[in-house]
């Protein structure tokens, strides 16, 4: 019966899913209208900024959709990788890319190392940008101005190995394992997201036959780190 159960709620939360982000879609559209159509003068202004805020909404509830989707299909054991080898510098040099600008704007420096000028992995493009994502978007969101990031990919063993490293604030040790449970937040007031990143990242990394782990001091910073089979281990 729990298979089956679980098969129904899978398909049930799929078709919800995608019915929230059709009418999300239709939301997003209606708004880039009314930005097109508004007048050049202080009403359509104002009308700019109301339908930029409206597409701002809209982009964070379909993330939560897709976070929420996520939980589920790691509870089910059914979260979807497509592992393929390629190249995990790329992967580490378009992820700085596109937090460059975030990074910047907070007062922070973004710096990326690199061991040689190819390092192949075997992953899945799409989801491991998205825990890259959410484990830049940690660090930055915790790491005061005039600090530095650095993101790094190197060899371990038959693996690869991927760390973000900030100078913020740290984590207390009896914390380290805590943060990749569900809804945990490191500050119970900060309400900036559901605390639902590094569960997410964690199973996706799992699903790759990896792992995912912090070390940190507090006051010494923290680092995030985790691995993926490299081409080593993909040929054995």
């Amino acid at each position: 019966l729990l298979p089956t159960y679980l098969a129904t709620r899978h398909q049930y939360m799929g078709m919800v899913s995608h019915d929230l982000r059709t009418l999300l879609g239709g939301i997003a559209l209606q708004a880039a209208l009314l930005k097109r159509d508004a007048a050049e003068d202080e009403v359509g202004r104002r009308s700019v900024q109301a339908a930029e805020k409206i597409q701002r909404f809209t982009a964070r509830m379909n993330r939560l959709i897709g976070d929420l989707v996520d939980v589920a299909s790691i509870e089910e054991g059914r979260i979807r990788v497509a592992p393929a080898l390629q190249d995990a510098t790329a992967l580490v040099r378009e992820s700085v890319e596109a937090f460059q600008p975030l990074a910047s704007s907070e007062g922070l420096s973004l710096d990326v190392e690199i061991r040689g000028n190819t390092l192949m992995a075997k992953f899945d493009h799409e989801r491991i940008l998205q825990v890259l994502a959410n484990l830049l978007s940690n660090a930055i969101k915790f790491t005061p101005p005039g600090s530095r990031i650095s993101l790094r990919v190197d060899p371990m063993g038959q693996d690869v190995r991927f760390s973000v490293t900030d100078t913020g604030p740290g984590i207390p040790s009896h914390q380290l394992e805590a943060v990749f449970e569900r809804f945990w937040q490191a500050r119970g007031e900060d309400r900036r997201g559901l605390g639902l990143g590094l569960y997410i990242s964690k199973g996706i990394v799992e699903a790759h036959g990896g792992r995912l782990w912090a070390e940190s001091q507090p006051g010494e910073g923290s680092t995030f780190a985790f691995t993926l089979p490299g081409a080593s281990a993909s040929a054995t």
